[in-house]
């Protein structure tokens, strides 16, 4: 687990690591317009380096590589 500031007051992002056990993609449209699962070599664009977004995926990336290259 992570944090980072978060540019409204009295915020705080936190990024959380999880196991997937199957099933579909359900999303919550009032939150999210899209949601799509991506190779861990085959991403689209990266969050901005230093930020939350972009620490939990490079961390995720080196497990799925230390598990599958």
């Amino acid at each position: 687990m992570t944090s980072q500031p978060w540019p409204f007051p009295q915020s705080l992002m936190t990024a959380f690591m999880a196991e997937y056990d199957s099933g579909d993609i359900v999303i919550d449209p009032k939150e999210l317009q899209e949601a799509n699962w991506y190779r861990y070599d085959d991403l689209p664009l990266l969050p901005p380096p230093g930020t939350v977004a972009r620490r939990l995926v490079e961390d995720t990336v080196a497990m799925c590589r230390a598990e599958y290259d």
